[in-house]
């Protein structure tokens, strides 16, 4: 892979606007409905024996 150059006459620069109350309460519940549609993570877990087994978070 090499290095990517700019070209000339282009200027890659970009500027953040803060974003309105509107704007962050959407995006919060967006999350929040991500987050509920995840699946939960399987835990992984050692026996006394040594034999790693995963339980399901409930």
């Amino acid at each position: 892979m090499g290095l990517i150059k700019e070209p000339k006459n282009v200027d890659f620069t970009g500027e953040s606007k803060p974003w309105s109350e509107k704007e962050l309460t959407d995006f919060r519940k967006l999350m929040k409905e991500l987050k509920a549609k995840k699946k939960p993570a399987r835990k992984l877990t050692a026996t006394p024996k040594g034999k790693k087994i995963y339980e399901q978070n409930q």
